[in-house]
């Protein structure tokens, strides 16, 4: 049966198959990995891991796809909306992810993934934009929060311009694939809740995004900047990672001082 993508769930179908060893290689495959694919169409990535890996989990929001997905080996699928899924639930626990994603839900099941601490390597086909995100570097305009998460749990190992000829249907954007490895536990809950506040409002100071976000009055945003030898008119792209790190705990450590003054 053919199956036509649909748009509104981001659908761009992998239908060349020469990709699938610069997949592989970037993945870093070995017999004994479990991996996590989401969106995976019509299986033709699908087929191409379950031939070399241990175990395949495929999680799949688009049921008109289930006889593509049918009977290929050493494989689970998993109906329904990936950004929902339990990875951590997950048996036998996948320790790589290894996807074409979705457009439109590429950077959530990204960020969202980087919090299940067994996955400890990602190979994802997204929009070259994304991928640039996501290794974007401080005082850029690609910088942004998803750079800030995703670089303060992982390093890129490998980034690959994809062609846009290997889709069906043929994308109006470019796309990469975009390989990285675990290298830290990454943020914390806190931490994230900082780094999205404080890019919230790009175009204002990082106090000023801070306050406006209602994480933190003006004047103790300033002052946890100044713990860290950051004047209070920087804006947020111009901390590095690590930064944010030590911004979350002196916004913590002032709140603490000023419920012990009060």
């Amino acid at each position: 049966m053919t199956v036509e993508p649909r748009k509104s769930l981001g659908q761009h179908f992998l239908v060349d198959h020469n990709i699938l060893d610069v997949i592989g290689r970037l993945a870093e495959l070995a017999p004994d990995d479990v991996v996590l694919e989401i969106g995976p169409g019509l299986g033709v990535l699908t087929r191409y891991l379950a031939e070399r890996v241990a175990f395949v989990h495929a999680a799949e929001i688009d049921r008109r796809v289930a006889e593509h997905l049918e009977g290929i080996p050493d494989t689970q699928v998993h109906w329904g909306d990936a950004v929902h899924l339990d990875i951590a639930a997950l048996e036998p626990a996948p320790r790589k992810l290894v996807a074409n994603l979705p457009y439109n839900v590429a950077t959530p099941i990204v960020a969202e993934s980087l919090s299940v601490a067994q996955l400890g390597l990602w190979c994802v086909m997204v929009q070259r934009e994304v991928a640039d995100r996501f290794f974007a570097v401080p005082s850029t305009k690609a910088y942004g929060s998803v750079s800030v998460i995703v670089q303060l749990a992982t390093e890129r190992t490998g980034l690959h311009p994809v062609s846009r000829d290997v889709f069906r249907p043929r994308p109006n954007v470019d796309s990469a694939l975009v390989a990285f490895r675990r290298t830290a536990p990454g943020a914390t809950p806190r931490v994230r809740q900082v780094v999205e506040a404080a890019f919230a409002h790009r175009r204002k100071t990082l106090a000023n995004s801070l306050a406006l976000s209602g994480l933190a009055a003006r004047e103790r945003a300033v002052e946890a900047l100044a713990e860290i030898g950051r004047a209070a008119n920087v804006r947020a792209e111009a901390l590095e990672p690590p930064e944010f790190v030590a911004l979350a705990t002196a916004l913590d450590s002032r709140g603490l001082e000023s419920r012990a003054l009060g």
